[in-house]
C-alpha cells in the first residue's frame, strides 16, 4: 500500500497522472528487470569464482602425463578424480599422510573399513579406519593399490594425501601445482 502526502489537489492530480502514465510504469518495470538481470550476472560471478582454479592435463614431451592445476581463491588445490572408477572431488594435501575419505563418502563408495586406528588431524586426534583402495586417478595419472583411511569426521570432498602423491613430482610456482608422472617411487620434488 502506497501512503502518499499531498499538500494540495494540484500535486494529487500530478501523482495520478504519473501513476496511470503508460510510460512511467513501463520505465519502473525496466528499472526492476535491469535490477533482477544484474543480480543474476553477479551470482553467476561469484559462482565462477567460487568454484576455484582450473585444471589442464597434458602430456610432455616424454610421453609423461603433468596436471598442471590452478589456486583457488582461498590458496587451495582442487582436481576432480576418481576412487575405485567413481567420480570424487580431491583437495590436494601435501600435509595429509594418506589419502583421506570422509565416513560418509567410504559408504556411498562402497569402500572395506578395516582395523581401527588413532590418526592426528588439523583439528586434533580423531579416530579413523584402514583401507586400500584399488586404483586412484586424476586426469591422465592413476595408482593402484593406494593406502588410505576413512576418516570420522565429515569435511568436503577427499584429501589427496602422500600416499599417493609421493609417487610424483610436485611443483609449486606462481599460483600453479604441477603433478607430473615419471618419477621412481623414491624421488619427490616439491619447490
Amino acid at each position: 500500500m502506497k501512503v502518499w502526502i499531498c499538500k494540495g489537489p494540484d500535486e494529487r492530480q500530478a501523482m495520478n497522472e504519473y501513476e496511470s502514465n503508460p510510460e512511467s510504469r513501463i520505465g519502473r518495470r525496466m528499472i526492476w528487470l535491469s535490477a533482477l538481470g544484474l543480480l543474476g550476472v553477479l551470482y553467476a560471478l561469484f559462482s565462477m569464482l567460487e568454484q576455484g582454479g582450473g585444471t589442464v592435463i597434458s602430456v610432455d614431451a616424454g610421453g609423461s602425463a603433468m596436471i598442471v592445476l590452478e589456486q583457488d581463491r582461498n590458496g587451495h588445490y582442487q582436481v576432480e578424480g576418481y576412487i575405485n572408477n567413481q567420480a570424487v572431488n580431491f583437495l590436494v594435501d601435501t600435509g595429509a599422510t594418506d589419502v583421506a575419505v570422509p565416513e560418509s563418502t567410504a559408504r556411498v563408495l562402497g569402500l572395506e573399513f578395516g582395523p581401527k586406528v588413532q590418526v592426528m588431524t588439523a583439528a586434533g586426534p580423531s579416530q579413523a579406519w584402514m583401507t586400500r583402495l584399488n586404483e586412484v586417478s586424476i586426469g591422465g595419472i592413476s595408482r593402484r593399490d593406494v593406502r588410505a583411511t576413512i576418516t570420522s569426521g565429515e569435511f568436503s570432498g577427499v584429501l589427496l594425501g602422500m600416499s599417493f602423491l609421493k609417487h610424483y613430482s610436485l611443483q609449486q610456482q606462481d599460483g600453479k601445482l604441477v603433478i607430473r608422472e615419471g618419477l621412481s617411487d623414491e624421488q619427490l620434488s616439491i619447490d
